[in-house]
Parts: C-alpha cells; sequence; structure tokens
C-alpha cells in the first residue's frame, strides 16, 4: 500500500503547516482529479479550469497558513466548496450567472443544483444546505421568517404579505435586508472564501 495514502490529511495540513511543502503536494495529488474533473464540468475551458483550480489551492494554502481551517476530517468537502465558490464568482464575472432578484422566483440553492447529481456536487450541495440552515438562525426574526417561507414553503410574496400581516413592500424589504445580512455573515465567517 503507498505510504502517502496511509497518512491522514490532517497529519498532511500539520506536516505542511510546520514547513514540509510535500505535504500540500500529497493532499493536492490526493484529490486534484475529483477538483479539476468538477471544475471543467462546470466551466468546459481547460486553460480557464486550470486558472480556477489554480486559485482554489492559493485559496487553501492562503487560508492554512492564516490558521483559519478548522474543518478536520472534512478537507475534500471544503476544498470542493472553495472550487464551487470561484466557479461561481467566474460566471458571475462574466455575466454568465443570474444575480439573485427579489422580484423573479427566488432559490438561493439554484447555484448548487446539477443535472448529473455526482458525488461530489451532492457532498457540496449537503453542506451548503446546512451551512445556509444554521446561518438563517442568526437573521432577526421578521427577516428570517420571510426567508424561510421563501425557500423553504415557496410562498409567493403576497402570500408572504398576507401571513405576516405586513404589505408587500414591507415583506420584499425585509426579504432584501435578509439576503443582505446573510451575504454578510457569510462573508464574515469566512464560508464564502472569495476576496472582494
Amino acid at each position: 500500500m503507498d505510504s502517502a495514502k496511509t497518512i491522514s490529511e490532517a497529519e498532511l495540513i500539520r506536516k505542511y503547516l510546520s514547513g514540509d511543502e510535500k505535504a500540500l503536494a500529497q493532499l493536492i495529488n490526493r484529490h486534484k482529479h475529483k477538483i479539476f474533473g468538477f471544475i471543467i464540468s462546470k466551466i468546459q475551458d481547460r486553460n480557464l479550469a486550470e486558472d480556477v483550480f489554480q486559485d482554489t489551492f492559493i485559496k487553501v494554502i492562503n487560508t492554512l497558513k492564516r490558521g483559519k481551517y478548522n474543518e478536520e476530517g472534512k478537507f475534500l468537502p471544503w476544498v470542493m466548496r472553495i472550487a464551487h465558490n470561484l466557479v461561481i464568482d467566474h460566471f458571475r464575472k462574466n455575466n454568465r450567472m443570474p444575480k439573485f432578484d427579489t422580484k423573479s422566483d427566488f432559490d438561493i440553492f439554484s447555484v448548487i443544483q446539477d443535472e448529473e447529481r455526482n458525488v461530489e456536487s451532492s457532498i457540496i450541495k449537503n453542506q451548503i444546505e446546512t451551512d445556509v440552515k444554521s446561518l438563517l438562525k442568526e437573521l432577526p426574526s421578521d427577516q428570517r421568517q420571510v426567508l424561510e417561507m421563501r425557500i423553504y414553503n415557496e410562498y409567493s410574496f403576497k402570500e408572504i404579505a398576507y401571513k405576516t400581516d405586513v404589505s408587500i413592500n414591507t415583506a420584499l424589504g425585509r426579504m432584501r435586508y435578509a439576503l443582505i445580512n446573510l451575504r454578510k455573515i457569510i462573508e464574515e465567517r469566512n464560508i464564502i472564501l472569495t476576496e472582494k
């Protein structure tokens, strides 16, 4: 058996942080096919996919060196989420992904839906859904209520306004502020690892 495979990811991370550059190379080699495969399946341009792949590991290195990595045992899902966020950034920069618009049907999970439903995308989807559900608890109750009614119950804003006894404009405003606050929390927690 290859001895590199027997070393845990947590141990490789510790070795890397202690100055062993080869430990990072082992981590990258262990997962590069899955990560690059995921990126190229979304971007479908080898050169751009290679750029996103490199950017992914630059963010991994920066996060590790800043001591911000704390997902022991979940290295691959964490890196896949970074890659996923960079793919989204790529499409946003190229205006190929619609921005959130509270006037049309809103689905916070639309960016993580995948026709192929492979293992990697399922891991990412489950992790992001878990993150979002826990983050919703930190919103003010009126904003959380509107967001949950919209996402989980698929109520129209007219229905939300009626059920919460407010005007449609107030319901829309609460949704808007809920999204703004959710994005702030996500950025503060470094859940979406993008440099603004």
